[in-house]
């Protein structure tokens, strides 16, 4: 099972979940140590900030960060949890699971996992850069990207509540 959350969320989350693998998807500046049970080399940290284009001063997350998120999230065994976690577990995180249940399931309808990840979220508001290279990375053509846009912003809140997506 795939889990979502805020990094205030984390240590809960990965306590209930018993997770072994972990993405985190936040700002450099932010320090985030690899929490207890989850090895080093399970602990993905990809350090940019939440926007679509480039903004003096921020960092947009790159082509090479999405394609290592999609190395990382196929390297995973499955045999434990893996938890995806930003800074409010609403756009760079549910992004990142998005582009995770379509690499793990590359012959599943985008639309459909897209609705299955506005069932999970309502507030969840998907980093579009993301889901971009994630489309492209995996070769879907655009689909991933109609897809989000066709669930729209998420409700308005000021953090997510955690959730956990199926992966098939």
């Amino acid at each position: 099972m795939l889990h979502v959350c805020s990094l205030s969320k984390l240590p809960e989350t990965i306590s209930a979940t018993g997770a072994r693998s972990l993405v985190t998807l936040i700002n450099a500046e932010m320090e985030v140590p690899t929490p207890a049970g989850i090895a080093p080399d399970r602990h993905l940290f990809l350090a940019f900030n939440d926007i679509v284009s480039p903004v003096d001063g921020l960092i947009p997350a790159s082509e090479q960060q999405i394609g290592d998120f999609v190395a990382f999230i196929r390297a995973w065994d499955r045999q434990a949890p893996l938890v995806i976690h930003c800074w409010a577990g609403i756009s760079r995180s549910t992004a990142g699971a998005y582009v995770a249940v379509c690499a793990l399931n590359p012959d599943a309808n985008e639309h459909h996992l897209a609705a299955l990840l506005r069932e999970r979220s309502p507030s969840a508001t998907p980093n579009a850069r993301i889901v971009a290279m994630g489309d492209r990375l995996l070769g879907r053509e655009g689909r991933m990207i109609d897809a989000i846009r066709g669930i729209g912003r998420g409700a308005n809140a000021y953090e997510g509540v955690p959730f956990e997506l199926p992966l098939d």
